[in-house]
């Protein structure tokens, strides 16, 4: 057997963390019960159609499940799809046509026709089935954008949750979220610490991580906020948060984010960062997004676990360079496959030979149904093993040594970094 045969193996056979989702709760995929074409394009690939001059309405036209005439829905997007299949977004898409309905070729009348094989995809259990067994996924973690997290029974110890951190981060904390998960008002900064210390006591133990995506509204540039500046940007957000100028908001939001990396800190929990590109299109302010200008923050607390999401795309050798040099830094992988295999595929290369193996995690699909997260999986495991075979054949890496890496970078990594074997401990136990 070659030794390409046999990393392709592994890659393939081993059971990959996905470290990032937004997957629908069983209940809500059920109860939406999404017909092919949201199967197919209900994920990132709408942004890349608009680019490529599809109109909005057509797009729009294309998610309208009530219209039952799904080849008169995809027909108008037909030509943008021509110009975005070669994508990343738009090779998942080919892999969900192919491996969940058998289409070859995206056409209306393919479409139309593999229809009826939508019903088996939306049954109890097909969630977990298509992620577990079909995927091969150790576990996903997924990002409900809750400030709470609870066990979820359709599959206790494989669906783990962030506590998300957003609106905190943001300068924005949400009154109204705050008072339904912890039946308690902010009327001070004291009384704002100690909402977030409820937060942490009563979902620490089943949470995942803690995750915030604030670069989608604000810089991730941080600074150090004093008590006296932070209860004075509360006043005002307090009084009328319309009021609140972005010096102020910053402000306010700087302060929530640190404390929650002390909470972090205490409860023994990573905080995942949203850094890099943005999803949907026409509105990316690249100087928001880079991870460098989180090094404040990651010098400030050197205990915590920080996990930078998505590469920083475009800026990805800037984040290559802080998980060499600083130890609390982890570069995650999640999305960025599909935005843009082949510098995904440059990234993975360049880390192997600059940082340590035990900070890079390989896989999170960042989508919302289960076929789509398959897909994506299967794209990671295609892309990577193209990584590693290329390694392998030009002589950086005997076959030993590109097993060992795969393996850390798909599952052992996470596992350290996320406490996993704790957690599904945990989970196994609640759900009993």
């Amino acid at each position: 057997m070659s030794s390409h045969t046999d990393i392709a193996a592994v890659i393939q056979q081993t059971p990959l963390v996905d470290t990032h989702e937004h997957m629908r709760l069983e209940e809500d995929y059920l109860d939406e019960r999404p017909d092919i074409l949201r199967q197919l394009f209900q994920n990132y690939v709408h942004a890349d159609l608009f680019v490529a001059g599809a109109p909005q309405e057509a797009i729009d036209r294309l998610f309208d499940a009530s219209d039952a005439d799904t080849a008169a829905r995809f027909a108008p997007i037909q030509e943008a799809w021509a110009r975005v299949q070669h994508t990343g977004y738009g090779e998942a898409v080919s892999i969900i046509a192919k491996d969940l309905y058998g289409i070859d070729e995206l056409t209306p009348d393919a479409v139309a026709a593999a229809q009826e094989k939508n019903e088996a995809l939306v049954q109890p259990g097909t969630r977990l089935r298509l992620l577990r067994d079909d995927a091969n996924l150790d576990h996903i973690q997924t990002d409900a954008k809750s400030m709470t997290v609870r066990p979820d029974l359709s599959g206790p110890d494989f669906f783990f949750y962030d506590i998300s951190w957003v609106d905190f981060c943001s300068g924005r904390p949400n009154h109204e979220e705050i008072a339904e998960h912890t039946g308690l008002e902010v009327s001070d900064l004291h009384s704002l610490k100690r909402v977030m210390e409820t937060i942490f006591t009563s979902s620490f133990s089943p949470a995942i991580a803690v995750k915030s995506q604030h670069a989608y509204n604000r810089t991730l540039r941080w600074q150090e906020r004093s008590d006296g500046e932070a209860a004075r940007a509360l006043d005002i957000y307090l009084r009328d948060g319309e009021a609140l100028d972005e010096a102020a908001r910053l402000c306010l939001g700087d302060w929530c984010w640190a404390r929650g990396v002390e909470l972090c800190i205490e409860h023994d929990l990573p905080m995942k960062i949203h850094t890099g590109y943005y999803a949907g299109h026409s509105r990316m302010p690249v100087d928001f997004i880079r991870s460098g200008n989180l090094c404040p923050l990651l010098a400030k607390y050197p205990d915590a676990r920080f996990v930078l999401m998505h590469i920083a795309y475009p800026y990805t050798e800037e984040l290559v360079a802080l998980a060499k040099h600083y130890p609390n830094v982890y570069a995650d992988l999640c999305w960025a496959w599909s935005i843009n295999p082949y510098s995904s595929m440059e990234f993975v290369r360049r880390f192997i030979h600059a940082a340590p193996a035990n900070k890079l995690f390989l896989f999170g699909g960042d989508t919302g149904y289960p076929g789509a997260a398959l897909a994506y999986a299967k794209q990671a495991r295609n892309w990577f093993t193209r990584v590693m075979q290329a390694e392998i054949s030009e002589g950086l890496l005997t076959e030993a040594q590109a097993i060992d890496l795969a393996r850390r970078f798909m599952r052992d990594n996470q596992y350290e970094c996320f406490r996993v074997d704790a957690k599904k401990q945990i989970l196994r136990a609640a759900a009993a």
